[in-house]
């Protein structure tokens, strides 16, 4: 079992990458198997926390914290995969003539984190009774047309995003001839984060950021 484990996808092939390659796959795997995920999870089902009181309790900002820290963390990790990889441009260890696949696939997912953490900072001002400036007026609370473009455009690009770095982990995976313990390792997590999804989604009420933040009967000022 422990050998069978440990022996590469393909016996036909090597399992040699070299420091520079083995560490770039260690760190993208976290950023982007690990810690986004996590972040998305986060954001998507825990804006209102199961202990809360609310609508009593308003805008309890752990969610935002724990997707802000996860992606921040990803992103250090992403630039440190990026410089170990162009470390070794131009050398090829044991990978196959496929490698421009997952080449391509990497820097769409790194041009759509980018995206990402642009449309994050760009994403205007909060307002309402919860601005720590003390304003009413902003472009969350107003849900402006900056907001209204922040909000399909950053989730829209994330799950795109989520679906490159998924598909480029696996073709990574392959061109280093990954051993089986890594395959399973990565896979089982999914698996793992999959079924958790599973159980909050079925077990947890999924509550919009402008309500989560302002109440069920929340709307933004504009409105009629």
């Amino acid at each position: 079992m422990i050998e069978w484990l440990l022996a590469p996808i393909d016996p036909s092939r090597l399992h040699g990458v070299g420091m520079h390659l083995s560490w770039h796959g260690r760190v993208m795997v976290l950023a982007w198997a690990v810690l986004v995920p996590l972040g998305v999870v986060a954001a998507r089902y825990f804006k209102v926390l199961p202990s809360q009181d609310w609508p009593n309790e308003l805008d309890n900002r752990v969610w935002w914290f724990a997707h802000r820290g996860a992606q921040y963390l990803a992103l250090a990790l992403m630039l440190t995969g990026l410089w170990l990889i162009l470390q070794v441009r131009g050398t090829t260890g044991s990978l196959t003539s496929q490698d421009w696949i997952h080449r391509y696939l990497g820097w769409g997912t790194l041009a759509l984190a980018a995206n990402q953490f642009l449309s994050g900072w760009l994403r205007g001002s909060k307002g309402g009774p919860t601005d720590p400036r003390g304003v009413m007026r902003g472009d969350h609370y107003d849900m402006t047309r900056r907001r209204l473009i922040f909000e399909a455009l950053h989730k829209t690009s994330g799950y795109v995003a989520l679906v490159f770095a998924v598909t480029a982990i696996l073709t990574g995976l392959w061109q280093a001839n990954a051993p089986v313990y890594m395959w399973t390792g990565v896979l089982g997590w999914w698996g793992v984060l999959g079924g958790v999804i599973y159980v909050v989604s079925a077990h947890t009420k999924r509550v919009a950021t402008y309500e989560a933040i302002w109440g069920p009967q929340s709307k933004p000022p504009s409105d009629p």
